[in-house]
């Protein structure tokens, strides 16, 4: 079985659910040798136990690069986006029934091609202005390349557009990419959520070595992002873009560790050595000049390490001189993996035309979500030190008088029953 999707039937349109308004249908492709095709399962105690239908497949074109259905309710019927992986062609179906599917329209040969388009999403997101949800939304289509990512290997990118139901038509040319790092990858959507949180998790590791990383000797591989929130904004210069930010963090944030509200040219050390966890949430927030009237180069720099140990993970954001704007991962200094592997690239780094007012992050043991400017761009790095981090070293350098930068650093609750 290859990805697919999961619906609540409420109104029982399939006809599996004649006494519940909650029963569950699994939308999934079967995998063959020979073939690719879509198939359902249902379910009526809430997704722990399924049955598979009698009358598969509901959906077969005789292909063996047709996979991944996403499935949504749109007014009146059912709608699947699903690739037809080597065309790079997104096909569009419609059901009344979730069992008989219509062809409705293709995507095709947008965007970066790689070898294989994959897990398509197609969902509606909040905008947002100057930091606050207009109350529209405005629809997206996302579709995962693997391999061809401007960064090597495998990500999703993002395509703003208008959707009716039978056909999506993007909103311009432009190809935008989901992180700036290279390790998020086929982001799903929940569907049913409220109208302004457009939640996503991803993959969060890289199909260029994710059969290579350590973490397999433990009898376990790769993890997931954060859930995130996404909205779509209005970027100077560059237009629509799609950013995201952690969904619920107040959920799992606790502690205070370090706090300061007048952080120029200053440095810290925050020692997390007894946080259980091993995670933290970081928040900076800045106020400087325009970047035409700013002398030198003044930065943001985060340093996570471990006390006698040479590894360390770097990553911060320049606000002046010519590469004024930037903000960037560091991880060639992380000596558990990826020195050997030359497809573990290890820096990574995103412009934007106007400074960013706020950078946060989560750090988990083994991975870094970064999000600038409120998340307006989003890197996802994985990383492998080979003793543990627990001090994080955060600095703010040639700063002008007037700028003002306040951090704060809590300590996150672990989700884990055996922490």
């Amino acid at each position: 079985m290859f990805s697919g999707s999961v619906v609540v039937d409420a109104n029982n349109t399939s006809g599996f659910f004649p006494d519940q308004t909650d029963g569950v249908v699994a939308i999934y492709t079967l995998h063959t040798p020979t073939s690719e095709s879509q198939y359902i399962a249902y379910s009526y105690d809430s997704g722990y136990t399924f049955t598979v239908y009698e009358g598969n497949p509901v959906l077969d074109i005789g292909s063996d690069q047709f996979r991944d259905p996403k499935v949504i309710w749109y007014e009146d019927h059912w709608v699947m986006v699903v690739a037809y992986a080597t065309e790079f062609t997104i096909g569009i179906f419609t059901s009344n029934d979730l069992k008989t599917w219509d062809h409705a329209s293709n995507v095709t040969d947008i965007g970066l091609f790689g070898l294989l388009y994959e897990c398509p999403n197609l969902v509606q997101v909040p905008l947002w202005e100057n930091g606050k949800a207009t109350g529209e939304l405005h629809w997206v289509l996302i579709i995962s390349i693997n391999p061809g990512a401007p960064q090597g290997g495998s990500i999703s990118q993002y395509f703003p557009g208008t959707f009716d139901g039978y056909k999506f038509t993007p909103s311009d040319g432009g190809t935008r990419i989901s992180d700036f790092a290279k390790d998020n990858y086929a982001e799903q959507f929940f569907f049913g959520t409220k109208a302004d949180e457009a939640v996503s998790i991803a993959w969060a590791s890289n199909w260029q070595y994710t059969n290579n990383l350590p973490t397999a000797s433990e009898g376990w591989r790769s993890v997931m992002s954060l859930p995130r929130m996404n909205y779509l904004t209005k970027v100077e210069r560059t237009g629509w873009e799609m950013g995201s930010l952690p969904y619920g963090i107040d959920a799992v944030r606790s502690r205070e560790l370090s706090y300061d509200g007048d952080f120029v040219n200053k440095s810290v050390i925050v020692d997390y050595s007894n946080v259980t966890s091993g995670a933290l949430y970081f928040e900076a927030t800045f106020s400087l000049p325009p970047v035409k009237n700013i002398t030198g180069v003044p930065s943001f720099n985060l340093t996570f390490s471990a006390p006698g140990s040479s590894d360390k993970l770097r990553a911060g954001y320049i606000f002046g001189g010519s590469n004024a704007g930037i903000g960037w991962i560091d991880r060639r200094n992380t000596s558990g993996y990826g020195g050997d592997d030359p497809l573990f690239t290890d820096r990574f780094s995103v412009a934007g035309v106007a400074l960013a007012k706020t950078i946060s992050g989560v750090i988990d043991r083994t991975i870094l979500e970064m999000f600038i400017d409120d998340g307006a761009f989003s890197g996802t790095s994985l990383f492998f030190p080979q003793d543990k981090f627990s001090n994080l070293t955060l600095e703010a350098q040639g700063m002008p008088d007037d700028a003002k930068v306040t951090i704060a650093v809590w300590e996150l609750n672990g989700v884990w029953d055996n922490q």
